[in-house]
């Protein structure tokens, strides 16, 4: 067996060493570890990228022992690109936002924090390489705990309370998440997901099998949309993130409720089977959730009174247009979804990290009032929260305007005309909100404001390096979106 074949077990088992060690070590060595740890994970997945798209997918069984008793990892080109890029945005995070853990939390708790983040990459990795249903149920519940962990680490009481609430309902998701995994075990009498989809395809010719089939899928489906925060889900998203240290609410929003859609993507290819799929009624249900998220979610971000709040509906009406895909179905419709996570994911977290350097040259405040001539005091932070916000409106050249582009022609491949008139008018009233809000805060940050002395901020490396690699991606998957496009596709035929 090849050495990269080991890849993808190394980055779960280095990252569970990883957060032990970070407990037992100062705050300032733990973040040092942590960096260094998460750019030798990206070597190694970059090499393991190389290998997948060379010489196809792998399995990795677990202690040899074969189906239906082992548990198995599998390393295909959509896992290694996915994986990929979740570790260069943990590691871009955690570098940009050093300096607020730092301000947000007592220095005795400093390497606690990146022992959960450390742990938190654990799962995130695991939920991608799995080839099993229950083990992607066990990393749930560890992502769930450790994302509570980063929330209330910052110890005030908005924190405190948005951990508690973004608890409950996550315990409420993964409950219903692992009530469907025991209806597909009992109905198939398998974990592994290829097995699972064998068995599935034989019981869904039934249409009993079908009906109960169904049930199992939309009960699985409702605690993974909890999670992720699709509507009417989403309240608890605009404490969870603007209340979070930057790091905290980049790794949230663009990581850890992408990687929940993520395996459900995997469960509805590998576990049910898209054919199989086609016939319930699940897609659509998602579709018009979906839609409404994507408008009502705009809206409730235009009407938002600080930028955290607005950034964080923002993100509400993100993960509907990821579910708009998923409800659009066929291989056009998934690609549209997963190259919004990518894209999402890539342009989220540059804004979340910006902000908070913006109210930092605003006397601490947030609220829009205080915010303006923001970006002519910290000229760095502005020209990143721009290139975020066009990205975010789907100006052309931006990674936005590519993903919109293809939910949009995944429509046109859609035989339903209802689902194309519907989708195009929500992307249309969607991005004509998002340039009301966001255009709108350009302006206000870019404003002089004569109130305000006058000083400009210079930041270090730590944060202008993590940002231009941001800034880079988001032009790479919008001038070069057909590449990222090539990939998915790809991933989706290895999936079957």
């Amino acid at each position: 067996m090849s050495f990269l074949c080991n890849v993808p077990l190394a980055t779960i088992v280095l990252s569970l060493f990883s957060g032990v060690l970070c407990t037992v070590i100062s705050g300032k060595a733990a973040r040092r570890y942590t960096l260094v740890y998460e750019c030798v994970l990206t070597g190694l997945l970059v090499a393991l990228f190389v290998h997948v798209y060379r010489n196809g997918s792998f399995t990795y069984v677990m202690g040899e022992f074969p189906a239906p008793w082992g548990n198995e990892i599998r390393a295909g080109v959509l896992e290694a690109v996915v994986a990929l890029t979740f570790m260069v945005i943990m590691g871009c995070s955690v570098a940009a936002g050093a300096r607020f853990v730092s301000l947000d939390m007592d220095e005795s708790k400093v390497n606690l924090y990146y022992a959960l983040l450390n742990l938190m990459t654990a799962a995130l990795m695991a939920i991608i390489w799995t080839n099993d249903v229950f083990t992607g149920y066990v990393f749930l519940e560890i992502l769930t705990l450790t994302s509570c962990g980063v929330l209330i680490v910052r110890e005030i009481g908005r924190t405190t309370l948005a951990a508690v609430r973004y608890m409950i309902l996550n315990l409420l998701g993964s409950g219903l998440f692992l009530l469907g995994v025991v209806f597909l075990y009992d109905m198939t009498g398998h974990l592994l997901m290829v097995p699972m989809r064998e068995t599935a395809a034989e019981l869904a010719a039934d249409p009993q099998g079908l009906t109960v089939l169904t049930l199992s899928v939309g009960i699985l489906t409702i605690g993974l949309s909890i999670k992720s925060g699709l509507f009417p889900f989403h309240f608890w998203m605009p404490d969870t993130y603007g209340k979070a240290t930057p790091t905290s609410a980049s790794v949230l929003s663009s990581l850890v409720s992408k990687c929940y859609i993520f395996l459900l993507i995997k469960i509805y290819w590998r576990a049910i089977g898209v054919d199989v799929m086609m016939h319930m009624p699940v897609g659509n249900i998602l579709f018009v959730l979906g839609m409404l998220g994507i408008v009502l979610g705009s809206v409730s971000a235009m009407r938002a009174e600080d930028i955290n709040r607005m950034v964080a509906f923002s993100s509400a009406a993100q993960i509907g247009y990821i579910f708009l895909g998923i409800g659009i179905g066929g291989q056009e419709g998934y690609t549209a979804a997963l190259f919004h996570i990518l894209a999402h994911s890539v342009t989220k977290s540059m804004i979340f990290l910006t902000t908070p350097r913006l109210a930092e040259v605003s006397e601490g405040n947030v609220a829009f009032r205080y915010l303006q001539g923001s970006a002519l005091r910290d000229r760095n932070a502005g020209v990143f929260f721009l290139v975020g916000a066009l990205s975010m409106i789907g100006i052309p050249i931006f990674a936005g305007f590519a993903s919109k582009l293809l939910f949009g022609l995944a429509a046109l491949e859609h035989q339903s005309d209802a689902k194309l008139v519907l989708t195009m008018l929500a992307l249309a009233a969607s991005s004509m909100l998002n340039a009301l809000y966001f255009i709108r805060t350009v302006i206000r940050i870019y404003t002089p404001n004569p109130a305000v002395r006058d000083y400009r901020r210079r930041h270090s490396a730590a944060y202008n390096i993590p940002m231009m690699v941001f800034t880079a991606a988001n032009l790479f998957l919008g001038l070069f979106s057909w590449v990222a496009v090539r990939l998915i596709q790809l991933g989706l035929e290895q999936f079957v």
